[in-house]
């Protein structure tokens, strides 16, 4: 962890955490009560609250971090926090640990070391041009929280990354509280993109380990890289995809396999217009890990929606990834039907893992090798009402078809 963090008394303006976050290159500042923790006060708080004057008092923009336990890596993902406080026993503020950290610890871990940065990059959400207006952004906070979007200029070509440390430089520039730009006399957010980008952005070629795009994140003080491949998109790995080989190693490797036990991050599902559907990719998700467990131990499993921007846009890419003891599966469908996609690649993944049972056997690994395969025929989507549903959405049948 950081100890002796940079804090806030609770009185300070967001002013103060504003220029506290761009000269120290932080996003989240401990807020302090007397000796106290009251919360934490992070970027993302402020700029949903562009509007407030510089002078608000930072205790009314509090949110209420959850304290460290050993399962860090598991608590910043969940919560999609860059960092959290670490408390003594009589609540006196210790430290902060954050996802920096823990990735600057991350080569030790030999798991970083076997796999390659094209398994768990996964394509950006969102892709920026440099002409934009910084404005456009602040509809995307929840993303760039999590990682820097690439900025791409009139052909297409990576030019820059754009983060929320940039938007926070921006927020700072106003000679007045959401007024004009001191530098350019236009309105604060309406300056381009290209004009606060890092740039070049931090590139890593396909086939570099994830333990040496580690090293580089720490040196570069970046919170990601882009895996670039001539003739592609370029793909972002993240903090978080890093600290994901973190979980997944850190998962019961002894004992029956659990479903209980297997880590599960959704992420870019958002705005839905379906209330019910987490709650549906959630039963999936349950009956494609039981068929998963009984042919590999599943450890974590990563489900990315990514809407495509362009004039179709109902597609969706949704990426699956599973980590388990014969190492990373991966699965992909883009498609409108957000429900039959996730139904699509949990069934490959399944199938895949069955595969490498097979294999397993083939090669006579393992005292376990006896037990019989679970059937081909297998019925995939165990809930009948669920399964209507989707071949509903997906035109291969009437709503009562069983």
């Amino acid at each position: 962890m950081t100890v002796r963090p940079t804090t806030l008394p609770h009185d300070a303006p967001i002013s103060r955490a504003l220029g506290l976050m761009r000269t120290r290159g932080i996003h989240e500042v401990p807020v302090l009560r007397r000796s106290r923790l009251a919360g934490m006060i992070t970027f993302e708080m402020i700029a949903r609250r562009a509007s407030r004057p510089l002078d608000t008092k930072v205790e009314h923009l509090l949110t209420l971090a959850p304290l460290v336990t050993p399962t860090t890596a598991e608590i910043l993902l969940a919560n999609g926090l860059r960092a959290a406080p670490v408390v003594g026993r009589k609540g006196e503020l210790l430290g902060v640990v954050s996802r920096t950290d823990l990735v600057r610890a991350l080569p030790t871990v030999p798991e970083a070391g076997r796999t390659r940065v094209e398994e768990i990059a996964r394509a950006p959400e969102l892709i920026v041009r440099e002409n934009e207006l910084c404005r456009h952004l602040f509809g995307q906070i929840r993303i760039l929280e999590s990682h820097p979007l690439p900025v791409v200029d009139r052909k297409g070509r990576l030019v820059g990354a754009v983060g929320v440390a940039d938007l926070g430089a921006v927020l700072w520039r106003p000679t007045a509280p959401g007024k004009r730009d001191a530098g350019t006399g236009r309105a604060a957010l309406d300056v381009r993109v290209g004009s606060i980008m890092r740039s070049p952005a931090v590139t890593v070629p396909v086939g570099t380990s994830a333990a040496e795009a580690a090293l580089l994140m720490t040196r570069e003080r970046v919170s990601s890289v882009f895996v670039v491949e001539d003739g592609r998109p370029p793909r972002v790995l993240g903090q978080v995809e890093l600290l994901g080989l973190v979980v997944g190693r850190s998962r019961p490797a002894r004992g029956p396999a659990r479903v209980e036990d297997v880590y599960v991050e959704i992420s870019g599902l958002r705005g839905s217009g379906d209330p019910g559907l987490l709650a549906d990719i959630d039963r999936l998700v349950a009956g494609a890990l039981r068929r998963i467990a009984r042919e590999v131990r599943p450890t974590l499993l990563t489900l990315h929606f990514a809407p495509h921007a362009t004039h179709r846009t109902s597609d969706t890419t949704v990426e699956g990834r599973l980590h388990s003891d014969a190492g990373i599966l991966y699965a992909s469908h883009t498609g409108w039907n957000l429900l039959a996609g996730v139904a699509t690649i949990l069934d490959d993944l399944a199938a895949q893992a069955r595969r490498v049972r097979e294999e397993r056997r083939e090669r006579g690994r393992g005292s376990r090798a006896s037990r019989s395969k679970v059937p081909e025929e297998e019925v995939a989507v165990e809930d009948p009402e669920l399964e209507r549903k989707i071949r509903s959405a997906s035109g291969d049948g009437p709503e009562d078809e069983p």
